[in-house]
């Protein structure tokens, strides 16, 4: 049974972020016009990932700090003031527009609409064999842990909800995570959270 459902998510994905892509294109032209008018860089900020089976791919996001924000200041942790994130990329993040061109990472197969986040490399080196197990599902835009706490919650805490959910499995679970997600974006609730010993 579960593996049935593993294969309509996977068709549901195919389809859902089609029509998503479709229908959002009006604003990807309008977030990139803005991107480009407000900061000098890319439109996209792009960066490895580990996905399913510990697979590096390249993840998709509309970029919202300024460039070579990475080696400046603290690096790849994000703090809500922090002064290397653009104006329009305040607004992408509290808004999680920034997430949107993660709908080619979905059509290429690389990510999920529903599952755990994906993580660095460095950081699933200190996973233990227990939280190996986020790594079997293709990973998401939205999951457990996000509508749970999302970026507010430590690593240890996502990864649990995250192993919690792959155990869990269900599509009936992803259209409950679906519904939470919408109120979590719309109170822009976990968008900063604290560091903690895996970050």
């Amino acid at each position: 049974m579960e593996k049935i459902q593993i294969t309509i998510k996977h068709i549901l994905d195919k389809i859902i972020g089609f029509i998503l892509l479709l229908i959002t294109t009006p604003i990807f032209l309008i977030i990139s016009i803005g991107i480009k008018l407000t900061s000098r860089g890319p439109v996209f900020f792009i960066q490895k990932r580990v996905g399913k089976d510990g697979k590096d791919f390249d993840i998709y996001k509309f970029r919202t700090m300024i460039q070579n924000a990475e080696n400046i200041g603290t690096g790849i942790y994000t703090e809500e003031k922090d002064p290397r994130i653009t104006n329009i990329g305040r607004i992408l993040r509290k808004t999680s527009l920034d997430e949107l061109p993660q709908l080619f990472n979905i059509l290429k197969g690389d990510m999920s609409i529903i599952g755990p986040r994906p993580t660095l490399r460095y950081q699933v080196e200190k996973y233990t064999p227990h939280q190996m197990q986020r790594l079997k599902m293709r990973p998401g835009v939205t999951g457990l842990a996000q509508v749970r706490g999302r970026n507010s919650l430590p690593w240890d805490k996502r990864i649990e909800y995250d192993v919690e959910y792959i155990n869990n499995y269900s599509l009936w679970l992803d259209f409950k995570i679906v519904l939470k997600t919408i109120k979590v974006v719309l109170t822009a609730e976990g968008v900063y959270g604290k560091r903690d010993e895996i970050m």
